[in-house]
């Protein structure tokens, strides 16, 4: 039995050790170095065509230059910048009707709110309103002499003038900013609409204004995109018979012509528009907005006068309330 072990274990004894040095020379081999295999995307160019290699490496540096190229922002053109000049004067609707404002300029992009005081000096509640009301704005007061507090005489006239002297001071020693100039009465609705035609103003651009001089509307007429007369109801024969409201005028024009101002002498009541308008352009260079100024984006609502036939004289209420 033994005889027979030993016989068997040396027939495979042979192959072990062949075995064994197989096994020995392939562990001293060198490894193969790794080397990355294309990675073919799942998305061909077309039915049936070509498989786009795509490899696991890192970026190529021209790429990473042209990708941030494209997304560098393009820069836009400055929008102008809308100075409404608003004159005011102390009245018990004097905050409401500023509030009113305020929240219309506030929904406008790029605004800068010129409010000028008829007074000697600052009001408070003039100055607390502005500070509380989150646009950008300049305060300013002058009083109207007492001489043109008259009926019938033409009135905010020093107001207005100061509010074009800080214009132009301001932008005396600066190149000035794409701008244009409108005259923002208190008392007047504004459609949002309005500021944005009034923004394009190359010189002097004109609208209708709805509830004034005695009709539901006045405009200008408009013939082949050209101002030919006026709709009006009083004094068509004005050369330029438009409200205060129904026109703006570009920020260069009004540095281009420093003397252009609203006069006391000489101007007759109703007649400032005009007046004002023949130092700076001709009727043949002006601009119609709103639909060749077939469309109402201003109204003179003016508020109601108020009744305080019961406002106690003596007997106050304990705590002080601003209106």
């Amino acid at each position: 039995m033994k005889s027979v072990l030993f016989s068997r274990f040396f027939i495979l004894l042979p192959w072990i050790l062949i075995v064994i040095i197989m096994l020995d020379v392939d562990t001293r081999r060198p490894a193969p170095p790794l080397t990355p295999r294309p990675y073919f995307s799942p998305y061909a160019v077309g039915r049936g065509g070509p498989r786009l290699s795509l490899r696991r490496a890192g970026p190529v540096r021209g790429a990473e230059k042209r990708n941030e190229s494209r997304q560098q922002p393009q820069p836009q053109p400055q929008l102008p910048t809308i100075y409404a000049i608003t004159p005011t004067y102390s009245r018990p609707v004097q905050k409401a009707e500023l509030t009113r404002l305020a929240n219309t300029f506030r929904q406008v992009a790029q605004l800068h709110w010129i409010l000028v005081e008829d007074a000697a000096a600052r009001s408070e509640l003039v100055s607390r309103f502005l500070a509380r009301a989150g646009l950008p704005s300049t305060h300013l007061h002058v009083p109207t002499p007492r001489r043109y507090k008259r009926p019938g005489l033409p009135r905010a006239t020093e107001q207005r003038n100061a509010g074009l002297a800080w214009l132009r001071q301001r932008h005396q020693h600066q190149r000035a900013q794409p701008g244009v100039l409108f005259f923002a009465d208190d008392d007047n609705t504004y459609s949002l609409e309005l500021f944005q035609e009034m923004r394009t103003t190359r010189k002097v651009s004109v609208w209708p204004v709805g509830l004034v001089g005695g009709r539901r509307y006045e405009r200008p007429l408009v013939e082949n995109g050209k101002v030919v007369g006026w709709y009006t109801g009083w004094r068509a024969d004005r050369p330029f018979a438009i409200d205060m409201a129904g026109f703006a005028v570009s920020l260069q024009v009004i540095l281009s012509n420093p003397k252009a101002v609203f006069k006391r002498r000489g101007s007759q009541p109703g007649m400032q528009e005009s007046d004002f308008l023949k130092q700076i352009t001709t009727v043949e260079e002006l601009e119609p907005k709103a639909n060749n100024c077939t469309k109402v984006l201003v109204w003179h609502t003016r508020t109601e006068k108020v009744n305080l036939a019961n406002e106690p004289k003596y007997h106050l209420d304990t705590v002080k309330i601003e209106v």
